[in-house]
């Protein structure tokens, strides 16, 4: 089993905006990158927001030209699963269990087993995941927030048979990457998710009734310290995301009525109205 020093080589395995950061923050590390997804588009788009966050880095002097290129240079993208070869892959791929599991076989097959498997899911139980891969004590949850580049914290999430040293491993990566990780074990929403259901859902439940408007809890929230309001939240990470993750912790913890999804929010799910990302959610973009 490989220790903490010997990671040379991270896989990323999904080029959306959860990918891209994770490649660009792996590449800034040091670590020899592999990027991967299917469509050639995607991993073309996240080629694009890789440079333009190194050059934007770069013109507010937070690294050097030779950072930047070195970071550059540390990044190889392929639409060929074969190529997915490293001692750490992570994958963020799109939410769905099936998926998840069936892409860490394919993983685990190619890597003889050999591989660290993180998954980046915010809400699927990592031990049911692990428990359906062949290399089941390879795999931990290891979730990023979004911008990943940004956002400090990563939690680390011990699945029933992680063994440890994966978990030192993942510790230890995180470290490398710049980011605080925590660790925890696995269970529904984990830590930051269980925690942030309050924050959403109290939220929506006040401008259901006629309490308060979405302007004035997202400033009251925002003038107490939080970076940002609930709803500009909300918007940021993808209303079609965080209800799916409402869901999933509420039907996970045997449906409590204090963590019901919120029908306010499943009507903008149902619009289409995602947030940010389509031009539309709680806000107008």
């Amino acid at each position: 089993m490989l220790s903490a020093e010997d990671i040379k080589t991270i896989c990323i395995c999904g080029a959306g905006t959860m990918g891209s950061g994770i490649a660009q923050l792996s590449a800034m590390a040091g670590f020899q990158t592999i990027q991967f997804d299917v469509q050639a588009a995607m991993l073309e788009k996240s080629r694009m927001s890789i440079e333009q966050a190194l050059q934007k880095l770069l013109e507010k002097n937070k690294i050097t030209a030779e950072e930047k290129q070195r970071a550059v240079s540390n990044i190889t993208f392929t639409t060929n699963i074969a190529q997915c070869k490293a001692d750490v892959i992570i994958e963020a791929i799109v939410e769905k269990k099936e998926a998840k599991i069936g892409l860490f076989n394919q993983l685990a097959a190619i890597n003889n087993g050999e591989a660290v498997l993180a998954t980046n899911t915010s809400s699927i139980s990592v031990s049911e995941i692990a428990s359906a891969t062949a290399s089941a004590s390879k795999v931990a949850g290891m979730h990023f927030f979004n911008p990943a580049p940004l956002m400090k914290l990563v939690e680390v999430v011990r699945a029933n048979d992680t063994s440890g040293s994966v978990i030192e491993i993942l510790v230890a990566v995180a470290r490398k990457m710049g980011k605080v990780p925590v660790v925890c074990k696995d269970s529904p929403g984990f830590i930051v998710n269980r925690v942030a259901r309050h924050y959403y859902l109290e939220s929506m439940w006040l401008v259901e009734q006629g309490l308060a408007t979405i302007e004035a809890v997202d400033a009251i929230m925002e003038s107490t310290g939080f970076k940002m309001g609930p709803f500009k939240l909300m918007d940021l990470i993808g209303m079609d995301v965080n209800y799916a993750v409402s869901n999933i912790v509420w039907e996970s913890l045997g449906k409590p009525e204090r963590l019901t999804p919120s029908p306010l929010q499943k009507r903008k799910v149902d619009a289409g109205e995602f947030g940010r990302k389509t031009g539309k959610g709680f806000y107008q973009y």
